[in-house]
């Protein structure tokens, strides 16, 4: 390939820029969700809302590999010109996205009733956690179709379009929270109703959008490939293993809280805060995963591998760049932010004892957000589980017992070796099997 036709700075951006923007709107809707809630006469409301939305996060967050697996998938067809094969995509990954969303439905009162049980809310508040589950759970189809549509478009180098999805999402969520909670008096039933419309409206958005360009571009939807069960064995291949990392990474998000939980209620808040600082990083680090993801999902499919050197130097290269400011912003502005998100001194002072482990991760975490975009790229979905679960089970859980008696520092110090271990084991599969199998 030409050296002018190789990935560059602007090309990272283009794809990045607009990815951390999406990203930057969804704690705004949280706090928006939490602030019409929090200004009703009972506390129960913020409670039933704050249960509702758990749920939802955990349920919607295991369906995620939707938006992954179709990244990867489209972008090497686009890298590989393969116009049938680009519109094949959009339609398995729709139809998955349609019958896991109808199953969700039918299965809406048993995943409720084993919900409550888990979570264990007050009767009070579980009224009205079931009143937000059993409106909003009518969201599913446009959820996840959403999914299918934003990895299909970041997988044609177009992160212009996800960004009016999800700001499309968010916007219309808010602007209705405000308008059924505090014009009309809707209570739990306004914030989920809201959620309903929203969704559909990206829905609407995505999907005109998507229109546009399959009537534009050429190719043709394959019938037989969409309505044949054979002919998803590369989507469901590419995304059980998807399916089974990142529940092994939430395996691991809960433990962390569940460890914290014993070792005391303020514990618990301290890590809260400061695991919601850690998440504010990935906003931005999130964003070069993405742009990694479109640009070495073509540079395979084209089986170029210059073009795939360049685009993993260039997203990591700005990675670190971001993780290092992250760094320092954490340890000057460290102690205003922990005020910031909370006034109770015992979990300031807390926060305060814990916060360098919060300077030292940016560093260490960069490695693996980054290498999982290049191997949603790559769709080197098994290597990917591979590595979590080992990460898990074997460096994460063993490294919490074994150093347990830190206390809170051990926990975070599993947290770190746990990062470390996924960047170390993504780097060496990078260099000895996605490398190599594109000939030079």
């Amino acid at each position: 390939m030409p050296s002018e036709a190789l990935p560059k700075n602007r090309d990272v951006w283009r794809i990045a820029a607009p990815m951390i923007l999406s990203n930057i709107s969804v704690p705004l809707l949280g706090m928006v969700d939490t602030g019409v809630t929090g200004h009703l006469d009972d506390a129960v409301y913020l409670a039933a809302v704050a249960i509702g939305s758990t749920i939802f996060g955990f349920l919607y967050a295991g369906f995620n590999f939707l938006r992954m697996g179709t990244t990867g998938i489209t972008a090497q067809r686009f890298g590989a010109n393969d116009g049938d094969g680009l519109k094949v995509a959009l339609g398995q990954a729709l139809i998955a996205a349609l019958a896991i969303s109808l199953a969700l439905i039918l299965l809406q009162i048993p995943i409720a009733t084993l919900s409550m049980q888990l979570l264990g809310p007050a009767p009070d508040i579980t009224n009205f956690a079931n009143e937000y589950f059993y409106i909003r759970i009518w969201s599913a189809p446009a959820t996840l179709a959403n999914y299918a549509l934003i990895g299909w478009f970041i997988g044609l180098q177009n992160a212009r379009v996800p960004l009016y999805i999800v700001l499309a999402i968010n916007l219309t969520n808010i602007v209705l929270d405000l308008f059924f909670v505090l014009v009309l008096g809707m209570k739990v039933d306004g914030v989920a109703a809201a959620s309903v419309i929203a969704e559909y409206s990206g829905l609407a958005v995505g999907g005109i959008f998507a229109f546009s360009y399959l009537k534009r571009h050429s190719g043709h939807m394959l019938l037989s490939h969409l309505t044949t069960l054979k002919e998803y064995k590369a989507f469901f291949a590419v995304n059980a293993h998807l399916l089974v990392r990142t529940m092994a990474l939430m395996f691991t998000f809960a433990s962390i809280t569940a460890a914290g939980a014993r070792l005391g209620g303020m514990v618990l808040a301290a890590n809260a805060v400061l695991i919601n600082l850690l998440n504010l990083m990935s906003f931005a680090l999130d964003g070069f995963a993405h742009a990694a993801e479109a640009l070495v999902g073509k540079a395979v499919g084209a089986k170029d591998r210059a073009a795939l050197r360049a685009a993993v130097t260039l997203a990591l290269r700005w990675s670190l760049y971001v993780s290092v400011l992250f760094s320092l912003f954490f340890l000057v502005a460290g102690r205003p932010l922990v005020r910031l998100l909370t006034d109770l001194p015992a979990v300031i002072d807390l926060s305060f004892v814990y916060l360098p482990w919060l300077v030292l991760l940016p560093l260490v975490a960069v490695w693996s957000y980054l290498y999982d975009g290049v191997f949603v790229g790559a769709t080197r979905a098994r290597e990917m589980r591979d590595i979590m679960l080992i990460s898990t089970f074997l460096v994460f859980v063993p490294a919490w017992y074994a150093f347990s008696f830190l206390g809170n520092h051990g926990l975070w110090l599993a947290l770190t070796l746990f990062l470390a271990s996924r960047g170390i084991g993504m780097h060496y599969f990078y260099r000895t099997r996605v490398l190599t199998e594109i000939p030079a």
